[in-house]
């Protein structure tokens, strides 16, 4: 039995398998996830777990090296909005239409789904490198 970190045991198999530039996404309980991109479904009822829940425990597993967020997150979902840019201080971060956001999620490895339900709590996690 693993002694720390995500104990998930498809997640920590995601994590494990991502190479540089691979796409992970983290995503509330609405987002549309594309046919074909591996879904693994994290909620258990409205709001837990939360996307700062949820994103908390895989940065600290993951190296990240760049998120993407849709841009009416800004507007529309501020505090969270700000929670990510205090977590990924310093990694670059992009922000593009929702609509081009949930064209981008058809590349992702893995789309995360959280019990999260306010609007435009997902990110796109590009993997980094540890060397």
């Amino acid at each position: 039995m693993k002694k720390n970190g995500i104990l998930n045991s498809h997640i920590a198999s995601v994590l494990a398998e991502l190479g540089h530039t691979d796409t992970i996404v983290i995503a509330d309980c609405g987002l549309p996830i594309p046919s074909g991109v591996k879904r693994i479904d994290l909620s258990l009822k409205i709001g837990v777990p939360s996307f700062l829940e949820t994103l908390n425990t895989i940065i600290q597993d993951m190296e990240v090296e760049a998120a993407i967020l849709a841009t009416e997150i800004q507007e529309k979902n501020p505090g969270i909005n700000k929670s990510i840019e205090d977590l990924l201080a310093g990694k670059e971060l992009t922000y593009v239409s929702h609509e081009q956001f949930k064209e981008l999620t058809k590349e992702a490895k893995v789309v995360i789904r959280t019990g999260e339900a306010s609007p435009y709590a997902n990110i796109i996690l590009q993997a980094g490198v540890i060397f």
